[in-house]
């Protein structure tokens, strides 16, 4: 469901209407009013297997439950950001709901119905009498597959986090854009941080004013150095109406796929945002939860389908302030709802977890020290693995940037990643061309601040001299790992792969074990072992954190 979104005043809600709404609440509660089995047994008959409705609630919506059918009401509030006071605007607001949520979940969103005063003066859904209030009518999906269920299970895992960015990535590219310069660019996200530290200054019995003020500051000053680019990104269409409460809770497997809903829909200012804002929700919240490795395998898979960690671009220079900004909105919304909170072992805990939120945000802004790593070995020498289990935990949230030569030729070739290139993806001008672009966005990569991994083949020796030079021209730390195996063991891994980006089949690996890869300068790891032997191996290397 939406969290309060980043704005001052959260709590003047207007109580006489939300007063107005309980004998529509009181009819809502009713399970026979849903017609799918909530009332009973077969024929809707009352018995014991009588099944009542469940509620949730927040602070602008209740939603109600049934067995099959999701009905939800908007509140009568009015907030600085948004106003559901009268059940005209509320109609607005579902009508919004629904044909905002249908672009990532046309099977959840089924419509809009009322709430009608039949001529007996009672209550009904969708009757002939006079709309009273409005609804969003919903298909129930399975809870347990909501991703904040799946990561407190353990239910997470690569393959799901690469459909996911695969999808996310889609819903950005069919996304509507935006060129309005109060959206998006400098000014939408300073108007973003004057908020937050509004929210701040009201929170002084949970937060450190002196560590809000720090944040803000930090927050000021590098909003100053990528404002231009904040503008730019704008003008190249990164700023598009997205999510805008792009998070765990709000994600679900659907037809056996991530499904992005419940975006919002009352204020285009919170979702006509830079794609890469609204992606820092999501990634922020992995961090938060302890899962750093799925946040970057993330992170990294959405930047080799988009292409925005090249410098036209400039992604990986604004994705400090954007996870930052995450942060610092779900700090202030934690700490405004611990006084809301009657219990005080809970008011305790959101304390608490508002701290931690704070340390995010002020982490997220400290400059890394850039490194250059190449990950070379033959197809089927585990280097792309290695490179994958290295990153996450490679400078701060959400890891260092894997720049992979299988993404970028794909990318080149206007390719998807699951494609499979024919014999013209693979020529020596194509190659070139590849590890060119490779070396471009590294570079980008470096001068954006976080450790770059450079992951290929690197069968030849001047491609590898070209990497190691490349690092001494940005004078940054480069280190060289080059993975290799039995050929058996490769060419049985080879075979093996599955949801694979790679190409190479045994024929490739087969023509490069017949190439001389000359003096080996890079530190030699024996990847045949444990896949545990390997990464240790690799740490050793590059120096474990």
């Amino acid at each position: 469901m939406t969290d309060a979104p980043h704005t001052a005043g959260q709590n003047t809600a207007d109580s006489n209407n939300a007063a107005g709404q309980d004998e529509v609440i009181d009819f809502l509660s009713d399970p026979a009013i849903f017609g799918d089995g909530s009332e009973g047994g077969p024929g809707g008959e009352q018995g014991p297997e009588e099944r009542p409705v469940e509620r949730i609630e927040t602070h602008v919506s209740l939603v109600f439950l049934g067995a099959e059918r999701v009905l939800k009401l908007k509140r009568a509030v009015v907030f600085p950001y948004l106003d559901f006071s009268t059940p005209d605007r509320r109609r607005l607001a579902c009508e919004a709901e629904v044909r905002i949520n249908r672009r990532t979940a046309p099977t959840i969103y089924n419509g809009v119905v009322a709430v009608t005063r039949e001529k007996n003066g009672g209550l009904a859904l969708g009757g002939e009498g006079e709309a009273v209030d409005w609804l969003v009518d919903m298909a129930r999906f399975d809870e347990d597959t909501l991703f904040d269920r799946l990561a407190q299970k353990g239910g997470l895992d690569r393959t799901l986090m690469e459909d996911l960015a695969d999808s996310i990535a889609a819903f950005h590219h069919n996304a509507e854009v935006s060129r309005d310069e109060g959206m998006g660019g400098r000014a939408g996200i300073g108007m973003i941080l004057k908020s937050n530290d509004e929210c701040f200054d009201g929170a002084r019995d949970v937060l450190e004013r002196a560590d809000t003020e720090t944040l803000t500051r930090l927050s000021l000053k590098v909003l100053d150095e990528i404002g231009p680019l904040l503008d730019r990104r704008r003008d190249l269409g990164r700023v598009r109406h997205c999510h805008g409460d792009l998070h765990l809770r709000n994600i679900c497997m659907v037809d056996g796929g991530p499904t992005l809903f419940d975006a919002i829909e009352f204020n285009p200012a919170f979702s006509t945002i830079d794609v890469l804002y609204d992606l820092a929700f999501l990634l922020m919240d992995l961090d938060h939860r302890g899962l750093p490795g799925l946040a970057n395998i993330v992170f990294n898979r959405y930047l080799d389908i988009t292409g925005d960690g090249a410098e036209d671009a400039g992604g990986l220079r604004v994705m400090a302030l954007f996870l930052s900004m995450r942060a610092a909105i779900r700090c202030h919304v934690d700490a405004a709802q611990v006084e809301a909170l009657s219990d005080p072992e809970q008011a305790e805990r959101r304390a608490g977890e508002a701290g931690e939120y704070l340390k995010m945000a002020l982490c997220a802004l400290q400059p890394g020290t850039p490194r250059l790593i190449g990950v070379g070995g033959l197809s089927g020498s585990s280097k792309s693995r290695m490179a994958r289990e290295l990153a996450p935990h490679l400078d701060g949230m959400p890891g260092a940037r894997v720049v992979r030569s299988d993404a970028t030729r794909k990318r080149l070739a206007g390719a998807r990643l699951q494609d499979r290139l024919g014999s013209d993806g693979y020529t020596p001008e194509m190659t070139e061309r590849t590890l060119e672009a490779l070396f471009d966005e590294a570079q980008e990569g470096l001068r954006a601040g976080p450790v770059v991994i450079s992951d290929a083949v690197f069968a030849n020796p001047r491609h590898r001299r070209a990497l190691s030079d490349f690092a001494e021209r940005e004078d940054v730390e480069f280190k060289g790992l080059w993975l290799a195996a039995p050929p058996d063991v490769m060419a049985e891994r080879v075979a093996k792969r599955k949801r694979n980006i790679s190409d190479a089949d045994a024929a490739v690996l087969e023509m490069q074990l017949g190439c001389d890869l000359g003096e080996m300068t890079w530190t030699r790891i024996d990847s045949s072992g444990r896949r545990e032997e390997t990464l240790k191996a690799g740490w050793d290397v590059i120096g474990a954190k």
